[in-house]
């Protein structure tokens, strides 16, 4: 009797000092990361059978559990992914946000006093002076340009850093749960869960949800395979998969993620295969919004240099004879280029290659294209536009968005090119002239009114607007009689020699511009019958500003984006609103990608604390219960000492 008794009391000793262990592990790791909360679970022995009933036999110790929850692992972990990978764009952005300042610093504001400058030279177009501050001003807006662009580049190399960066944390992390998962399953055949290593691959894998979104998969072995989306396998058992940075396939400048195979290759990934963590927000940011304003950067340096140029064209400079206008502006080219991947002759040339030529800056889209062979048409090709996603069919030498696509060689059909026409024209843009006479401010032709017009018609503005222009000829519009809202004309060209070499006729309608040679004659008042107008040669052209007032006219005209509906140009925008527009678009992107962070980042707190208070310490209990099985080990105690008296007692009976 006293034996039994005292093996109670051993067993119920040993029970209680299990919790009060216990209960001091939790508050110890109250504040560690990722620890889960224990608990000793006990259960009552089975009972000994006598003449007089069931006896107890006391308490036994059967296992220590940890207090865990699958699904809201799982939710915190998938939600920590979504707000990592919002931060890691918010981040992103708000340094992009920098490279478009508002204000004076801005482009559109360089862009707006480059143009006033000729404003002040047509006001005199000899003072070298008023010349050099256009070619200042000229020079700052190709700074900003290029300085813009240079931004964007730095940006791209911190993405890659910070991308070579991350993939090294994950293939630590990923090696570490391979560790873990080993040691897990070595002790998963005692018939006790190993509560710490388990805690421990929970808090790697809740790390590894920074970086990547991540699903997991138990083995009957106790491990945990990890993969990605698409299932890509991070770890199977006790192997890890590493990942890499490389250059991207279609371009080299940016970075693209890839993971390890069995052979020692690597398999790049597509970006949809990473659907959170940090990493999926650095790729989206450089693939998307860094796309996005480059593009939208180098669509404007693109339009407004070779708008200027145009211009500069059709106009006489100031040198001795006067000549036509040289480029003030220079920006880098449209690329093509082949995807790594594409077929190649024995010495490593690609067999097929693409080029392009800008025709009309102004009709060049913010986008880059994909070109791949058409495979429901021989002979044409795929020209899927990606800002929008538009895709056409086109021939080889086809004109799309103002560029002429030309497919040299013989590409294999699985061949891909990435074409883009805008991407780095500002990099390096700057300007080309550095002569203030080379300013080409005079227009090559002057229009004079008759001094015996009897009607109210003035010259409201010369402009040459192409290179067809015969700049020696003369034109000579007669007016004639009303007809219906305007008034008929008769024209003729003449040559130097005052010989007649065309004729026509045509009807002058209100704000409607004369075309004839080259150039557009705009009137105000209204011509009568006799009165005659003359587009001659300029005779002095260092007092001439018409090409001045053209150029000065560029800042309302619409030369960035415009679309072709048929043949007719529509739609486009200014230099100032190109600008405000693309300022625009970072700063909505900003905005989105701030309260997407602000909403996912709540989410992941809220169910992190939810995980805590469920797996969690809570200290004031765990306190109370310190309390609690301190007395039961007291009582416990008692008993030992109780059962010593009784056994005491028995052998002095006996011994009597």
């Amino acid at each position: 009797m006293g034996s039994a008794l005292l093996s109670i009391g051993t067993r119920a000793l040993t029970a209680n000092y299990a919790k009060l262990q216990t209960i001091s592990n939790n508050i110890s790791n109250a504040n560690v990361a990722g620890y889960s909360r224990q608990d000793v679970l006990l259960e009552t022995s089975k009972g000994q059978f006598s003449g007089a009933g069931f006896f107890g036999k006391g308490v036994t110790v059967v296992t220590v559990t940890r207090a865990a929850d699958k699904f809201l692992t799982a939710e915190s972990a998938s939600t920590k992914a979504t707000a990592a990978m919002d931060s890691a764009r918010l981040a992103q952005l708000q340094g992009l946000e920098n490279v478009f300042p508002t204000g004076e610093d801005g482009i559109g504001y360089s862009a707006s006093q480059f143009l006033n400058a000729m404003v002040d030279l047509a006001s005199n177009p000899q003072d070298l002076s008023a010349r050099q501050v256009v070619l200042s001003r000229a020079t700052e807006l190709a700074s900003r340009f290029d300085n813009a662009a240079t931004q964007l580049d730095t940006l791209q190399a911190g993405v890659s850093a910070d991308l070579k960066t991350s993939v090294d944390t994950v293939n630590q992390i990923t090696a570490n749960i391979a560790r873990v998962n080993q040691e897990i399953a070595k002790v998963n055949g005692v018939g006790h869960s190993a509560n710490d290593l388990l805690d421990q691959r929970d808090q790697l894998i809740s790390q590894l949800s920074q970086f990547v979104q991540v699903t997991t998969l138990p083995a009957e072995d106790g491990t945990l395979g990890v993969f990605m989306a698409g299932g890509q396998r991070l770890v199977l058992g006790n192997q890890a998969t590493n990942l890499a940075v490389a250059p991207d396939t279609m371009d080299s400048s940016r970075s693209a993620v890839g993971i390890m195979e069995a052979g020692g290759g690597l398999r790049l990934l597509s970006q949809d295969t990473f659907t959170g963590g940090e990493i999926a927000g650095l790729l989206r940011f450089q693939n998307t919004d860094l796309v996005s304003a480059r593009t939208g950067l180098g669509q404007m340096a693109t339009a407004i240099s070779a708008r200027v140029n145009e211009q500069q064209s059709l106009g006489l400079d100031l040198r001795n004879p006067p000549g036509s206008g040289a480029p003030i502006f220079a920006v880098s080219g449209p690329t093509a280029g082949n995807a790594s991947t594409n077929a190649k002759d024995a010495a490593g040339n690609f067999l097929g290659n693409v080029s392009l030529t800008v025709t009309d800056a102004s009709h060049l889209e913010a986008s880059e294209y994909d070109l791949a062979a058409d495979p429901a048409n021989a002979g044409k090709y795929l020209l899927t536009r990606r800002s929008d996603g538009l895709v056409r069919s086109i021939n080889n030498g086809d004109t799309v968005d103002g560029m002429t696509v030309n497919v040299t060689g013989s590409p294999a059909a699985t061949d891909r090119f990435l074409l883009q026409p805008v991407t780095r024209a500002a990099n390096g843009m700057k300007t080309v002239l550095s002569d203030p006479k080379g300013i080409a401010a005079a227009s090559p032709v002057a229009a004079t009114v008759n001094v015996n017009n009897t009607g109210t018609a003035k010259v409201d503005a010369l402009t040459v607007v192409n290179n067809s222009i015969n700049p020696a000829a003369t034109a000579s519009f007669t007016f004639g009689a009303v007809n219906g809202s305007g008034v008929d004309y008769s024209w003729s060209l003449f040559d130097p020699a005052t010989n007649t070499t065309t004729t026509g006729t045509g009807t002058w309608q209100a704000n409607q511009p004369i075309s004839l040679n080259g150039f557009e004659l705009q009137l105000k008042g209204v011509p009568t019958n006799g009165d005659v107008i003359t587009v001659a040669p300029t005779e002095f052209p260092a007092s001439n500003n018409g090409n001045a007032l053209a150029m000065a006219a560029l800042r309302d005209e619409k030369l960035v984006g415009q679309r072709l509906n048929g043949t007719t140009p529509a739609g486009g925008s200014n230099i100032t609103d190109a600008y405000a527009s693309l300022m625009s678009s970072v700063g909505v992107a900003v905005q989105g990608a701030k309260t997407s962070s602000q909403i996912s980042s709540g989410v992941a707190s809220t169910l992190a604390q939810q995980l805590a208070s469920k797996t969690g310490v809570n200290l004031d209990e765990e306190a109370a219960q310190l309390m609690q099985f301190q007395q039961s080990y007291q009582a416990a105690a008692k008993i030992l000492s109780t059962a010593q008296q009784v056994f005491d007692t028995l052998l002095r009976a006996a011994g009597a």
